[in-house]
């Protein structure tokens, strides 16, 4: 009896911090629409801090930023509702259509090109979890395959399972192996946003080091490394340094 107590006093507890969450996103909303968009941040960065995290939300916050002119913040926040929500056309439009339009450095892109470029764009094809159920069903049907090829006996029904079942054996291997490399690509994806005005990025890390080049708020960039207060970073255009760690934001941190 004390369980069910506790358990429906619980309950009632997150509904009604998931009902006050819901009210304050409407009134940020409300502000936003008012045009007063420094309170409304206020108000999306306040269920930002109670740990509520959604699309929508960092898209709020982007947009609210946007209209600041607060080139950084837009991105960053444009950025991370993306990462939620990757076919959000609205997401997308904001950010490459508007938000990145204000940002200083132009930096190019060093397109991939040859057999590299035709493995990454059949690994993208699908999500990792994707590619492991392909791999399963794979395995599953080479299985049933098998045992009809063992169990069969005409000629021509088990020529058949057994083409069709190393079939789906090379299938489920190269799903596994997409799964993998699909999964090594996005550990190794470390987008960062520039929100220093003018960072001065180094050849080493540290402040005496070369100067190789700066780059500017809004910028984004790609952590490959990290160390004492540096992260060493990579453009789209492959230039490589260090940069202080305070003058970024990583994109995928919560």
């Amino acid at each position: 009896m004390m369980k069910k107590v506790i358990v429906l006093l619980v309950c009632c507890f997150s509904l009604v911090v998931y009902s006050q969450k819901d009210q304050l996103f409407d009134e940020a909303n409300a502000l936003y629409n008012d045009g007063k968009y420094a309170e409304a941040i206020d108000k999306y960065e306040a269920i930002l801090d109670s740990g509520q995290h959604s699309a929508a939300l960092y898209f709020n916050l982007g947009n609210a930023n946007y209209k600041l002119n607060n080139i950084a913040p837009s991105i960053y926040y444009y950025e991370k509702a993306l990462l939620l929500n990757p076919d959000d056309k609205d997401i997308k439009n904001n950010l490459v259509g508007y938000a990145q339009n204000m940002t200083i450095d132009a930096i190019e892109t060093v397109p991939q090109v040859g057999f590299a470029k035709i493995i990454n764009n059949i690994v993208n094809t699908f999500k990792k979890d994707t590619w492991a159920k392909m791999a399963i069903v794979g395995v599953m049907v080479f299985v049933l395959l098998f045992l009809l090829y063992h169990f069969s006996y005409a000629t021509t029904r088990k020529r058949i399972a057994f083409v069709v079942s190393v079939f789906s054996f090379f299938f489920a291997c190269f799903s596994v192996t997409m799964a993998f490399q699909k999964e090594q690509l996005e550990k190794n994806d470390n987008p960062a946003v520039v929100f220093a005005q003018e960072s001065r990025v180094k050849a080493e890390a540290n402040r005496t080091s070369e100067e190789v080049f700066r780059l500017h708020e809004g910028t984004k960039v790609q952590v490959i490394d990290a160390y004492e207060g540096w992260n060493k970073i990579k453009l789209s255009d492959n230039s490589m340094g260090w940069i202080p760690s305070k003058d970024i934001k990583m994109i995928k941190t919560f």
